[in-house]
């Protein structure tokens, strides 16, 4: 018997039972109005009809449908995380809402705030699925788009970092803070709403990883675990490092004062970096020094 959803109960969360024959059923509790109401057995036309864009979504909605198929106990899990949304803006406002809840602060008034800044910022789905792209392509652990999507707390902590920066921007600061404790609770990665962070960034591990308010993060930048983008306590104002494009920033690195890295440079893990990087080089240490050039630039 194909494991089914089961939508006649609306208490908030997925639950799941086992009956005398140990054919299991997967009942969804999920929020009404965002879900079929009625039972739902998960088959191929679920992923297939939500197939609106066709980037990454579309290749999400294919993995997912090829997870289920190889672990049928996850359909219910996959089915109100992908297959139940139109797109790839509600999935996101949706698991971002079900990891940052509370008691206090319930899954449906994030999912509601969550998903009203995403539908009003395409530069931000933009930076996304340029995001999904980047852990695909240089983290080797990330086996899909949809494994990042769903289980990368990396990825999730920036995502949620971007919506908000979006807040923060329109002076809803207090929500901006809000959020940015929340993450910090449930991914231990501390960014503060101001700092900029550019699209195809990838945080690695990211457990750890702190970003000041005036810190800002070039395109396609990756920052392993462990890494301070801070101030040096002497300054006030514009006080965080600048990140250009292209760098690599290793584990347990801290980069502190208003600094620039340069484009596509590289730190390695450990170091302490007080003073600014040139473009195309490497800098290792505490305090950290230069030791060359990347071997394109030697080309």
């Amino acid at each position: 018997m194909a494991p089914c959803i089961d939508t006649s109960r609306s208490t908030g969360k997925a639950l799941l039972s086992q009956d005398d024959d140990s054919r299991f059923h997967y009942i969804n509790l999920f929020p009404p109005g965002r879900i079929s109401r009625s039972p739902i057995t998960i088959t191929s036309s679920l992923f297939e009809d939500n197939r609106v864009d066709g980037d990454v979504w579309a290749k999400m909605l294919d993995e997912a449908k090829s997870d289920v198929e190889q672990e049928p106990v996850l359909s219910s899990f996959y089915h109100s995380s992908i297959a139940s949304h139109r797109s790839i803006e509600s999935a996101l406002a949706n698991i971002l809402s079900v990891k940052l809840s509370t008691l206090a602060l319930p899954s449906n008034t994030l999912f509601e705030l969550f998903i009203s800044v995403l539908e009003e910022s395409p530069e931000i789905i933009e930076s996304v699925k340029q995001d999904l792209l980047a852990a695909k392509e240089r983290d080797p652990a990330c086996v899909s788009y949809v494994h990042c999507f769903l289980s990368f707390k990396g990825f999730l902590a920036c995502q949620a970092h971007r919506i908000a920066h979006k807040l923060w921007a329109q002076d809803r600061k207090i929500l901006a803070l809000l959020i940015q404790n929340r993450v910090s609770e449930a991914f231990a990665v501390d960014i503060h709403p101001g700092a900029k962070i550019g699209k195809g960034v990838l945080l690695d591990h990211a457990t750890a990883v702190v970003i000041g308010e005036t810190a800002v993060v070039g395109d396609n930048v990756s920052i392993l675990h462990g890494v301070t983008l801070g101030g040096t306590g002497k300054q006030c104002g514009d006080r965080h490092p600048k990140i250009g494009d292209g760098v690599l920033i290793g584990a347990g690195t801290c980069v502190l004062g208003n600094i620039t890295i340069g484009e596509g440079a590289k730190v390695g893990s450990g170091s302490v970096v007080l003073k600014d990087v040139p473009p195309h080089t490497t800098a290792v240490g505490n305090p950290a020094r230069l030791i060359g050039e990347r071997e394109s630039e030697n080309a």
